[in-house]
């Protein structure tokens, strides 16, 4: 994403807790900045895409006394995924120290993040919302307005509920082709060519048949990106017996070791049962 940024000719500080991604932005044109302090105090707009609400906290400081001085004055997007309450809190505390706030979920993996063509979310005040806008342009094919924060993070959450569940789903019709001597290269042309084919069921679907479970997106973050679904349902008192499907699954494969795997690896807990039986 931050490539795609350079690419697209924009000066950019960068900062990783981990050296090693921000040494090859660096080579790419991007300066490193030595601390979040560094960057904070030389940016007047700052992109955060982070693991969790703990990292996020980190970074920004929040909850200690330099939070104030690092989001004064700036706007803080932030592309991570969250709940919506965190994200509530998070915009009441950046408007309250005299910043700006805007969330950014994005729909897409490692793929579409490397080809510019995420799909972000945006909600904040509408002046927020219009200066992240060109901000983040260049790592996204569309850019939806949501509305007031937190509507971005709960569409993300709805979204991802669609998406966790059509992979399981496809790793189960998956199972069954197999099961049932059906040629998987042919299932895969039927599927993608067809009125089901989607860039998520292409690229998961030939992991499948392909058995290359290198992650694009990791069974660890799907699970959490799960959990935080699961959370959004039962805060509406809702249900959803598809995700709670899914996120079993999930955690017995990452039980068996499968967290670094990516999430179309589900199918092995389809064929672990068949074996079984």
């Amino acid at each position: 994403m931050a490539a795609n940024l350079l690419r697209a000719g924009m000066g950019l500080r960068v900062y990783n807790r981990s050296s090693g991604p921000a040494q090859a932005l660096a080579r790419l044109g991007a300066d490193i900045a030595g601390s979040t302090g560094d960057l904070f105090a030389s940016c007047d707009a700052v992109i955060l895409m982070l693991a969790d609400d703990a990292a996020t906290d980190a970074v920004l400081g929040r909850g200690e006394s330099e939070f104030a001085s690092r989001v004064r004055g700036r706007l803080i997007v932030n592309m991570g995924t969250h709940s919506p309450g965190y994200s509530r809190g998070l915009e009441r505390d950046v408007f309250a120290s005299g910043g700006r706030f805007v969330e950014a979920p994005v729909s897409g993996s490692r793929g579409p993040a490397e080809a510019g063509e995420l799909v972000a979310m945006l909600a904040g005040a509408p002046d927020a919302v219009a200066d992240a806008r060109p901000l983040i342009a260049p790592m996204c094919r569309e850019i939806i307005d949501a509305g007031a924060v937190p509507r971005a993070m709960a569409m993300k959450i709805a979204v991802n509920l669609y998406l966790i569940t059509s992979v399981t789903a496809l790793a189960e019709a998956t199972s069954l082709a197999a099961a049932t001597g059906v040629g998987l290269e042919q299932f895969r042309r039927v599927i993608t060519n067809g009125p089901l084919g989607s860039g998520v069921a292409a690229a998961k679907l030939g992991k499948m048949v392909t058995r290359d479970f290198t992650p694009q997106a990791a069974v660890g973050d799907v699970m959490k990106n799960a959990r935080l679904v699961a959370e959004a349902v039962r805060g509406v008192e809702g249900d959803a017996p598809l995700l709670a499907e899914s996120l079993a699954r999930f955690e017995c494969l990452a039980r068996r070791g499968g967290a670094s795997l990516d999430m179309a690896a589900i199918l092995m807990s389809y064929e672990e049962e068949a074996a079984a039986a």
